[in-house]
């Protein structure tokens, strides 16, 4: 298991944030709608919670499809560094 201050592990959680927050940013949706996209499913997040989440980096694969899946994101491309 990877550790938190791991390079490797942050790296990659780093990565992720920011697939999420471009993604966010391509389709023009606030935390606020976020929130109110993931509430529909079941999945309650403040916007401010949602912040703070999203900014770390370190949250579930389940939570960064949830997110995908209810802003519409149907196809991801990953980008060599």
């Amino acid at each position: 298991m990877a550790a938190k201050a791991d390079p490797a592990t942050q790296a990659y959680e780093t990565k992720a944030k920011n697939l999420l927050k471009g993604e966010l940013k391509r389709r023009g949706v606030t935390y606020a709608q976020l929130a109110e996209k993931l509430a529909a499913i079941g999945v309650k997040e403040t916007d401010r919670n949602l912040n703070n989440k999203i900014s770390r980096g370190g949250f579930t694969a389940a939570f960064l499809i949830q997110c995908l899946e209810v802003i519409g994101c149907k196809t991801l491309h990953l980008d060599a560094d």
